[in-house]
């Protein structure tokens, strides 16, 4: 027995060693449960962070979707109207083509090739929610093809172009308006000589007027001969090509040189009395092949 300094008994309190181990075991177990809680909460947490984010990347991502497909779709109604303008520029060259009597190359006939026909119009209104894998098939198809279209469409033009070009060259080189102001004093054919009285063939177009009165190109050409020629006086003669050739004959005086390039209109010489002439006066002949032609077929003014 145990006594304090008041002389009163002691109590003593006896745990036993199973007490305390499952007091430990318990405490253990409170503090791996509280661990336990503490990570999954923070784990929860971060999974919550990750998903709301991966959530966010989603949607934008969605967006983007959405965006790539209205482009898609906006180049799809780019396609088909770029298909109808070369298809309406096609018939606008086969329209030009017909009024200038030129032949349709059996190329152009179909500007989409051979056998081929106008693609279908492509559709530019699919959902947006909706895959568009077979849409850009048809716009890759479709391309090809305004591709291929574009090609032809381009030699087309440029066919047609060259053969306009040598049409413009022919009506600038052939001639058609009058060389010189006047009367006309003689015409093309046969005729009574004013100097011997006989009968004869006048190659060309005599117009009088005054002695100086300009004379002019009737097209363009280049100057092919400057000088006297016999009873026509002093002469110029210029070279249109295609086998057509003029010449101004009496003339008081030339104002080009041989090789000088000249155009419709322009002034080439003076009207004279050069040769032998009754007063001054243009002798015009127009020679296509060598052969004298009448000149009052060529005037259009």
């Amino acid at each position: 027995m145990i006594l304090n300094h008041t002389g009163t008994r002691i109590k003593n309190l006896t745990v036993s060693k199973t007490i305390l181990r499952l007091i430990g075991f318990c405490f253990a177990t409170f503090l791996i449960l509280f661990a336990f809680l503490v990570y999954n909460y923070f784990d929860s947490k971060n999974t919550l962070i990750s998903k709301l984010k991966l959530e966010s990347k989603v949607a934008v991502q969605n967006d983007e979707i959405i965006s790539q497909r209205k482009q898609i779709q906006k180049f799809a109604g780019q396609m088909t109207s770029l298909k109808s303008k070369l298809v309406g520029l096609n018939g606008f060259e086969k329209k030009i083509r017909i009024i200038a009597n030129i032949d349709v190359p059996d190329e152009q006939n179909n500007i989409f090739g051979v056998g081929g026909s106008i693609p279908e119009d492509l559709d530019s209104d699919l959902p947006l929610t909706t895959k568009h894998n077979s849409l850009m098939r048809e716009m890759h198809v479709q391309t090809r093809q305004l591709n291929l279209a574009s090609i032809h469409q381009e030699k087309g033009f440029k066919s047609l172009f060259k053969h306009l070009e040598g049409q413009r060259n022919l009506l600038s080189s052939t001639p058609a308006i009058r060389p010189a102001k006047g009367w006309i004093s003689s015409k093309f054919g046969y005729r009574k000589s004013p100097f011997t009285g006989l009968r004869e063939f006048h190659k060309g177009l005599d117009l009088a007027d005054q002695k100086g009165t300009t004379i002019i190109a009737t097209a363009d050409g280049i100057v092919s001969f400057v000088g006297s020629k016999g009873y026509l006086g002093k002469v110029i003669k210029i070279d249109h090509g295609h086998g057509m050739v003029t010449l101004y004959g009496h003339t008081k005086k030339v104002l080009k040189k041989r090789g000088d390039t000249v155009k419709r209109g322009e002034t080439i010489a003076l009207m004279g009395n050069t040769g032998r002439s009754t007063g001054p006066h243009i002798h015009y002949e127009i020679f296509l092949n060598g052969i004298p032609v009448d000149p009052s077929k060529y005037i259009l003014n």
